[in-house]
């Protein structure tokens, strides 16, 4: 089966497997080895994490892209348009060249199903094979071990954080969860943590996998000044650092990868690289401020650990209310998102998101109510995060502030609002 447009191509696969997660490295495999996409000329950073891997990539890409380097990314999931996923020096591939990728790897495929998920990185990995980049960085989709961009092999395996999300698919403890995303470590290879306080299990898997040396962030490497303009780690110092707009956490993990690069991989990449790529790295939806008033916030977390992480940043609004628009998956641990949120939030605006996931705005509305006294005369209900957004417009004063949050749908749904 072949097709002519991309969204031809993903409406096909949306359909096509039975289940669209199917961890697993069998059946996608085969296929892999049919186009001998296990193997890249170049070094690979393959980045796992429950939250921060965008971030991290961006960074890093950012950085080696500064330096001269081509430098080829896959990220998941998108915001706007699919090919926003698999890029090569920040350009999208085109939707002739996806499609091209897609066919041939349909043209090998066989009796072999595979997920949608697992098709579009099939057809990623045969792109970069074309275009023949000098440092290609994966983001994992969903844990490690098992996710189908753990078919390559890394240079430096990069695991930002550990925390409870897909308990469905990867377990019910951090140590189970870290156990998966250290399933991207290979033997004699550098890793990178980026927590403070990682989860034994991951020492005890690199152990088991003889990956190494390991890199722990706040021992092995870190901000050595409280403003962030000094970086140190792996034996290397970077100074005179600009001020950047990713979370210090990322951008100093992301820094480590690029040491273990100098250090590890032989890959040069110099201070005026570092400090041009580091000023220069942005990514959409992590704590973005739209333009104009109401002061508007977007974030795609959709977990309390990501969630969190945003109230922090965000803090409270003493100039005026907070609207929230607010929609999530079925799957995440919802309570806990909205616990974390309540002391933040003066007005919501809850939505539904398309798909069998979706979490139903009405459920919402009964889970605020449940947990927050004051809500009922500050609760909104919509059919769609568009349409919430153009109410929680229409009410804010030019002093309040709107967070659109929850989830990468979520988001979503609003930035092509903004570009009208």
């Amino acid at each position: 089966m072949t097709f002519h447009l991309v969204s031809q191509w993903l409406d096909a696969l949306e359909q096509r497997h039975p289940v669209s997660i199917d961890l697993g490295l069998d059946r996608v495999g085969q296929v892999a080895d049919r186009l001998s996409l296990r193997q890249h000329a170049c070094p690979v950073i393959t980045v796992a994490g429950t939250n921060g891997k965008g971030s991290t990539v961006t960074t890093i890409a950012a950085i080696a892209q500064a330096a001269g380097l081509r430098v080829a990314t896959y990220t998941s999931p998108h915001l706007v348009h699919f090919n926003e996923r698999i890029r090569c020096n920040g350009v999208c591939i085109t939707d002739a060249a996806l499609v091209q990728s897609l066919n041939a790897v349909d043209g090998v495929r066989g009796e072999v199903s595979l997920t949608y998920f697992e098709h579009t990185t099939l057809a990623a990995l045969h792109w970069f094979k074309a275009v023949d980049p000098d440092l290609l960085v994966l983001e994992v989709g969903l844990g490690g071990r098992l996710d189908a961009v753990n078919l390559v092999d890394p240079s430096i395996a990069v695991i930002t954080n550990v925390d409870l999300d897909h308990q469905a698919w990867l377990g019910d403890t951090r140590a189970e969860i870290a156990r998966e995303k250290a399933g991207i470590m290979r033997a004699d290879r550098p890793v990178i943590l980026g927590e403070l306080s990682p989860d034994q299990a991951l020492f005890d898997a690199a152990a088991a996998y003889r990956a190494g040396p390991v890199y722990q962030r706040g021992r092995d490497f870190d901000w050595a000044e409280i403003d962030c303009s000094s970086w140190q780690g792996l034996g290397q110092s970077f100074n005179n650092l600009p001020a950047f707009s990713v979370l210090p956490e990322n951008a100093a993990t992301a820094l480590a990868a690029i040491s273990a690069l100098n250090k590890h991989v032989g890959v040069v990449i110099d201070l005026t690289a570092i400090q041009a790529g580091l000023g220069s790295a942005f990514i959409a939806g992590r704590a973005q401020r739209l333009e104009g008033l109401p002061a508007t916030w977007l974030d795609v977390g959709h977990n309390p650990h990501g969630v969190k992480r945003l109230w922090q940043q965000l803090g409270n609004w003493p100039q005026g209310k907070t609207h929230a628009v607010f929609a999530m998956l079925a799957d995440k641990d919802i309570d806990e998102v909205i616990r974390l949120s309540l002391p933040f939030v003066d007005i919501w605006h809850v939505a539904n998101l398309p798909g069998p996931r979706a979490f139903s705005a009405d459920s919402l509305a009964e889970l605020l109510q449940s947990q927050g006294q004051k809500l009922l005369s500050s609760l909104y209900v919509h059919d769609t995060v568009a349409g919430a957004m153009t109410t929680a417009k229409e009410q804010a004063q030019p002093a309040d502030r709107i967070v659109v949050f929850g989830s990468f749908l979520t988001v979503s749904a609003v930035l092509p609002l903004e570009d009208k």
